[in-house]
């Protein structure tokens, strides 16, 4: 299909900075979302940013806070944060045609089923978004951490329509286990959070690392034991990576430069959320894990650690002072 009408479901961000690039790439995009969002483009521009040097300024089609922009869509694509995904579904129903694919890339595991319960008929299709983005001044946003968006395979070659320089994009049929393999990544999520520190300053910490580690562990022992299957995002194979965490720091910043090019201003999306008192997405990630934990049996107790410190936090604002590890050890 010729230049598809692209209609991003909840630009924040991410929907922001996906959409931003599609349209710099030559797509039709318009931006549905919030206008405490979207009122900053209008007045400002779109600019998108990243560690590698990318700058540009994007000019989406259309920006509206109107759910009946879905009406036009060729292709939709789900941004909203977990606990939005079923009103957003909920409009889909009521204003996107059933002719659209809906494709989620939003972090979490149940967030395609969660559509798909919404949208019976439609061919929705799970996504992963590797990458960070932050919003820096009005219509600002910026990537602080790189890789391919994998989106699931289904009709249509929308991996290859969409993709560009900028923003890979490839598609997989083990999207399931793609996503499983992010998740175990983005449990580091709740660390940095509860760290007050960028992502590379607290990877330089080896105390922190061997927290990561320790959860992680958890997580994969969980996984193998619910026999399911992970597919790595990381350049090295998810067993790898404990182990890796938990090198002496000059040797780890040896072996693991890959995973160290990432902006030195980066945070995780939880610490954003943190910091402006909004609700995390702590039961897509952590709670997850202690979910099937409990279902085989199996102790978690740094993952449970993790998960009583962010929930002790959400809704009070920024951290003063920030955690340490043994104090979240301790919880």
């Amino acid at each position: 299909m010729a230049r598809p009408r692209i209609v991003i479901a909840g630009a924040g961000s991410i929907g922001c900075f996906v959409g931003g690039l599609l349209a710099h790439a030559g797509q039709d995009v318009s931006l549905l979302g919030r206008p405490a969002i979207l009122d900053p483009l209008r007045a400002n521009g779109l600019r998108l940013t990243d560690f590698a040097g990318l700058n540009v300024q994007a000019s989406p089609r259309q920006l509206s806070d109107d759910p009946a922009i879905l009406a036009q869509a060729d292709l939709i694509l789900v941004t909203v944060k977990s606990g939005a995904t079923a009103e957003m579904g909920r409009l889909i129903a009521q204003h996107g045609p059933m002719t659209a694919p809906v494709i989620s890339l939003q972090n979490g595991i149940e967030n395609a089923a969660t559509l798909t319960a919404a949208l019976p008929g439609y061919d929705v299709r799970a996504g992963m978004v590797p990458f960070n983005v932050v919003p820096q001044d009005p219509g600002q946003y910026r990537r602080t951490t790189s890789g391919e968006i994998v989106i699931e395979a289904g009709p249509g070659d929308w991996a290859s329509v969409l993709s560009s320089h900028a923003l890979p994009i490839v598609q997989s049929d083990q999207i399931r286990a793609v996503q499983w393999g992010k998740l175990l990544l983005n449990l580091t999520n709740a660390v940095n959070a509860l760290s007050g520190l960028p992502l590379l300053e607290m990877l330089r910490q080896r105390a922190w690392r061997q927290l990561m580690a320790d959860q992680m562990t958890e997580a994969l022992r969980v996984l193998d034991a619910a026999r399911i299957p992970v597919r790595s995002t990381a350049p090295v194979a998810m067993s790898w990576v404990p182990l890796i965490l938990r090198l002496p720091t000059p040797l780890y910043r040896r072996i693991a430069a890959k995973m160290l090019t990432i902006d030195p201003q980066a945070r995780t999306s939880m610490a954003y959320d943190l910091m402006a008192g909004r609700a995390t997405e702590l039961d897509q990630l952590q709670g997850a894990i202690l979910t099937l934990a409990r279902q085989n049996d199996l102790p978690a107790p740094t993952v449970a650690s993790l998960y009583r410190a962010i929930r002790s936090l959400e809704g009070q604002g920024p951290i003063s002072p920030a955690f340490t590890p043994a104090r979240i050890r301790a919880m």
